[in-house]
């Protein structure tokens, strides 16, 4: 795909500081309020034909779509802020909801019962959560980044794919193994891991033509189609 360069003097396939950015702040901004979100509709399962799905799993997978946006136009810098900020979202609104569920009620609140169910985070599911979402999403980022620079940033759909091949198998294997380790027989816990991970894949694959939409507007709109060569893929390191 080719890419007007915009009149600016500035190199599109290069790094630039984020917040000179249009639209990254607000792509972060929706990225986190759908994380969040999906982490409070997790609790409910809805019957949609033969399948059997949580909340979480109807909105989760879009946040492997902003990931893919994030490396492929912002580049690996752009996508590990995102992921941060979203891990750091996810943390305290988990703490908070586990700190004002612990609170007594006033005598004259009657809703304690169901505000538990929905914001009674148990701490294994926090942790076991969060850990698969920090890890999955860099390896999603990590592979994106590398497929981009393997085919001189042609043929997008196999990167989208191919990310979310690798991002999803990371963050369903680990999410699956931390919750049920222990407390569910091996086949249980390897069909669980098989079912939700295609499940996943399929989406992404579904969902490719809209990826391809948003990263054209993007990168036409922000005059940026960044190539992560020489940058460190640490996740551990602070992007402005």
């Amino acid at each position: 795909m080719s890419m007007p360069i915009i009149a600016s003097g500035l190199d599109p396939t290069q790094p630039r500081p984020l917040r000179d950015f249009r639209y990254y702040e607000l792509l972060v901004n929706a990225f986190v309020v759908i994380l969040l979100i999906s982490n409070l509709v997790a609790q409910k399962l809805v019957k949609l034909g033969p399948l059997t799905l949580s909340g979480a799993q109807l909105l989760f997978p879009i946040t492997y779509i902003f990931g893919d946006v994030f490396t492929e136009v912002y580049g690996y810098a752009g996508s590990r802020r995102a992921i941060w900020i979203g891990f750091g979202a996810s943390a305290l609104m988990a703490v908070m909801g586990m700190v004002i569920v612990a609170l007594p009620p006033h005598p004259d609140w009657h809703n304690q019962e169901a505000f538990a169910v929905v914001f009674g985070f148990v701490p294994r599911v926090v942790v076991s959560s969060l850990i698969a979402f920090w890890a999955g999403e860099f390896a999603n980022s990590f592979v994106m980044s590398k497929m981009k620079l393997l085919t001189s940033g042609k043929y997008l759909w196999t990167r989208t794919v191919g990310s979310t091949v690798a991002g999803q198998a990371v963050d369903t294997v680990i999410v699956v193994v931390l919750l049920f380790a222990g407390r569910e027989p091996a086949r249980t816990i390897v069909s669980l891991i098989l079912s939700g991970y295609i499940a996943k894949v399929v989406y992404e694959v579904l969902a490719t033509p809209m990826t391809y939409a948003v990263v054209n507007f993007l990168k036409r709109g922000e005059g940026a189609d960044v190539f992560d060569r020489g940058v460190s893929f640490t996740p551990f390191k602070a992007d402005v």
